[in-house]
């Protein structure tokens, strides 16, 4: 399936949320996710399914001073 990952097109095969954080390596990182301009907490990532054409933010936290 195609989708826009942070602007980006992507084919995934992923069909949830938190497949895709995994299909991307990011299992155990400290990241936020969006779905097209919604956050998802990270207990809610398997809940949500993607569809063709999502938009997906995937940030990690910044440190500053």
């Amino acid at each position: 399936m195609k989708i826009l990952i942070n602007d980006e097109a992507y084919t995934v095969t992923a069909g949830t949320l938190a497949a895709l954080v995994a299909e991307l390596g990011f299992s155990d990182a400290r990241i936020a996710t969006a779905i097209n301009g919604e956050f998802v907490p990270g207990p809610a990532r398997e809940h949500h399914i993607l569809v063709e054409g999502m938009r997906v933010e995937i940030v990690a936290p910044m440190q500053g001073g």
